[in-house]
C-alpha cells in the first residue's frame, strides 16, 4: 500500500512538529474542492501531519497563472515530508496524470509516498470494450494492447507504489473521487513510516 524510498543525507523532522504531507489527487477540480481539502487537512491532524492542499497557494489571476500554480504546488511538494495521491479514475480508466507527475517526482525527491484508488478493479476491467486476442494479449477498441498484470493502473504506478508494500490502497466505493477511506488508511501508513523515523524535512 505503500512505496518508501529510503531518504539519502536528509534533515531530521524535530519530534515536536508535525511533517507536512501534501495532498495530490482529481478532488481540486471537484464541486466543493476547498471543503474536501479541509476535511483532508483535519484527518492528517487528527494523525499528528500538517496536510498540504494546493488549494491553500494563491496564484495571481493572469496570462501566467499556469505556471504560478506550478511552482506554487513544486513548492509544497519540496517542503512536505510525504505526499498522499489520491489516484481514483479520472476523466478515463486511469488516474490524474497531473497526480501520476506528482506521484513520480515526490518518489524522485526520496520521499515517501502513499497511494489510494476508490476503484478496486483492476485497470483491464476499467477499460471499456477490451478484448483478448489470440496471441492471449487484451487489446482494447483501437487495438491498442491493454496491461494484465492485475494491477490497479499503470504498471509504472503500481509498481512504484510496491516499492515497500502491497501497492495501491483499493477501496470499493464506486469510482467516488471525494471518498476518504482509502485516504485515513495511508494516513495510517504515514504514521507507522514516521514513528521509525523514516519522514525527513528536505531532499539534497
Amino acid at each position: 500500500m505503500v512505496c518508501i524510498v529510503e531518504p539519502k543525507a536528509r534533515i531530521l523532522q524535530h519530534p515536536s512538529e508535525r511533517p507536512a504531507i501534501y495532498l495530490a489527487g482529481p478532488d481540486v477540480f471537484l464541486p466543493g474542492a476547498a471543503q474536501i481539502g479541509r476535511s483532508k487537512q483535519a484527518l492528517c491532524a487528527r494523525y499528528g501531519f500538517a496536510g498540504l492542499f494546493p488549494f491553500d497557494n494563491e496564484a495571481p489571476a493572469g496570462p501566467d497563472q499556469d505556471r504560478a500554480i506550478y511552482a506554487a504546488n513544486l513548492a509544497m511538494m519540496q517542503s512536505a515530508a510525504a505526499g498522499i495521491f489520491n489516484l481514483t479514475p479520472f476523466r478515463g480508466p486511469s488516474a490524474d496524470p497531473g497526480t501520476v507527475f506528482e506521484l513520480g517526482l515526490m518518489a524522485g525527491l526520496g520521499k515517501p509516498v502513499f497511494g489510494y484508488t476508490n476503484d478496486a478493479r483492476d485497470i483491464l476491467a476499467r477499460v471499456p470494450g477490451a478484448v483478448r486476442g489470440a496471441d492471449g494479449l487484451w487489446r482494447d477498441p483501437a487495438g491498442l494492447t491493454v496491461e494484465d498484470f492485475h494491477n490497479a493502473d499503470n504498471l509504472m504506478i503500481d509498481s512504484c507504489l510496491a516499492a515497500a508494500g502491497p501497492g495501491i490502497v483499493r477501496i470499493d466505493a464506486g469510482g467516488r473521487l471525494d471518498g476518504l477511506d482509502g485516504f485515513e488508511i495511508c494516513l495510517r501508513l504515514a504514521v507507522q513510516v514516521r514513528d521509525r523515523g523514516g519522514m525527513r524535512l528536505t531532499a539534497s
